[in-house]
C-alpha cells in the first residue's frame, strides 16, 4: 500500500472538547471550526453527547461522526448521535473495519457484559489519503492497522499547531492491545513506525484512552515506536 503524503500547511483553527464516557472510559472528542462539529469516536450514550455538546456550545452544528476504528467502545454512540441529529448525519469508518463492529459488539458482550447499540452502515467509508473537511481545517486519514484491521488516525495541520487523533493505536509509552480479534502485533507496530515517519514531532496526538501526549514524547520513550 502507497502511504499518502501529508500536507503539513497550517490551515484554520479548532477547539477541542474530550468527553470521557461509555463503560470501558474511551475519550470522545467534539471538534468545532468555524461553527461544524464532527464527534470523533462518540463512545456510548450519543444522545447525551449532542445534547451536552448544544448546550455548552450553542453555535455549532454537529455534522456527524467520525471513528478510529470499529470497536464497540468507539462506535456505541453512532446510533444514538444519529437519531438526536437526524436526517443529514454523517457517520465515516475505515473502510476495512465495516465488519469489525458487529463482531466486536457480540464481543464484547460475551467478555464484558457490555450491550452496545449497532451503529448502522457507515454513510463514508475511509481510506489511507481521503481528507474530511471541518469548518477551516482539514482531516487527514491516516490507515494504522494492528489494533483493528481498519484502523486509522485523523491527521491536521492546523494555526495552532499539529494534532492527530490516534484512537488505540498509540498510548504513551504503549500500544493499544492486539489480542482481540482481528489484532495484529506486526502489523502496530508497522504502524508506529509509520506515524513516526509521518507526524511531526509538535503534534499532539489525542488517544482513545487516557492521557495525551506527543509525537516528541513518543520518539523518545515508547520502546514500540523505536522498534
Amino acid at each position: 500500500m502507497v502511504t499518502a503524503a501529508l500536507d503539513l500547511t497550517p490551515r484554520g483553527m479548532a477547539s477541542i472538547e474530550a468527553l470521557v464516557n461509555g463503560p470501558i472510559q474511551t475519550n470522545s472528542y467534539a471538534v468545532i471550526s468555524s461553527g461544524e462539529c464532527l464527534i470523533i469516536d462518540p463512545a456510548w450514550e450519543g444522545e447525551r453527547l449532542v445534547e451536552h455538546i448544544y448546550a455548552k456550545h450553542p453555535d455549532a452544528h454537529v455534522l456527524g461522526a467520525v471513528c478510529t476504528h470499529g470497536h464497540a467502545d468507539h462506535v456505541g454512540g453512532v446510533a444514538g448521535a444519529r437519531a438526536a441529529v437526524g436526517k443529514g448525519f454523517l457517520y465515516e469508518l475505515g473502510a476495512k473495519d465495516v465488519l469489525v463492529s458487529r463482531e466486536n459488539i457480540e464481543e464484547q458482550r460475551a467478555m464484558w457484559g457490555i450491550d452496545t447499540p449497532d451503529p448502522g452502515e457507515p454513510t463514508r467509508l475511509l481510506a489511507e489519503g481521503d481528507t474530511i473537511e471541518l469548518g477551516d481545517i482539514c482531516l487527514q486519514v491516516i490507515e494504522t492497522p494492528g489494533h483493528t484491521p481498519g484502523g486509522i488516525v485523523l491527521f491536521a495541520a492546523t494555526e495552532q499547531g499539529s494534532i492527530a487523533f490516534v484512537g488505540d493505536t498509540l498510548f504513551p509509552g504503549s500500544h493499544g492491545r492486539t489480542d482481540l480479534a482481528g489484532g495484529d502485533e506486526a502489523a502496530i507496530l508497522r504502524s508506529l513506525s509509520k506515524l513516526a515517519r509521518l507526524l511531526p514531532p509538535d503534534t499532539v496526538c489525542l488517544t482513545g484512552h487516557g492521557d495525551s501526549t506527543t509525537m516528541a514524547r513518543e520518539l523518545m520513550q515508547n520502546p514500540f515506536m523505536q522498534m
